[in-house]
């Protein structure tokens, strides 16, 4: 029951489990989550989030890793707690606004080339920390990244 529970979080119920871009469509199912909780809580929201998916991914993957490779590919709970942290910096904006369709766009875009590129940091939470802190950690940095730039490109108004 526990394993099973673990792979279900770890998965991001199912959403891992696409035959091909597994990371991809984790991170595809977590835009829906950030709409709600940027939507309806702003910052706090999104923190919360974060929070909630990275320590309980991190608890989920390490029961998973018992079985598997390290960070296997359908392993997305990662991308889910990287996804959301793309959107803190513009969380007050993105609250009870429901014409910012391209800033979740290029979020996810944002997110996906730094997950994908891996540049330092990220690389090296991904090659040096071989347990469930590296699947995870790996995503976050590249979270901050992306965040990062989406927030100078709503600051710059680039996108509105």
């Amino acid at each position: 029951m526990k394993q099973r529970i673990s792979f279900l979080i770890a998965t991001f119920l199912n959403s891992g489990r696409a035959p091909k871009a597994p990371g991809t469509f984790g991170s595809l199912a977590t835009i829906p989550l950030a709409f709600v909780l940027a939507y309806f809580f702003g910052f706090w929201g999104i923190i919360s989030g974060v929070v909630v998916s990275f320590f309980i991914g991190t608890v989920a993957v390490k029961e998973v890793l018992k079985t598997t490779s390290h960070d296997p590919s359908f392993v997305v709970i990662d991308e889910v707690a990287g996804q959301l942290l793309t959107f803190a910096g513009i969380a007050t904006f993105l609250q009870n606004n429901t014409s910012a369709l391209l800033f979740y766009v290029t979020g996810f875009i944002l997110f996906r080339i730094f997950d994908i590129f891996k540049p330092f940091p990220v690389s090296w939470a991904d090659k040096k920390i071989l347990n469930h802190w590296g699947v995870m950690l790996d995503d976050i940095f590249a979270g901050i990244y992306a965040g990062l730039i989406l927030w100078l490109l709503y600051y710059f108004q680039f996108l509105i």
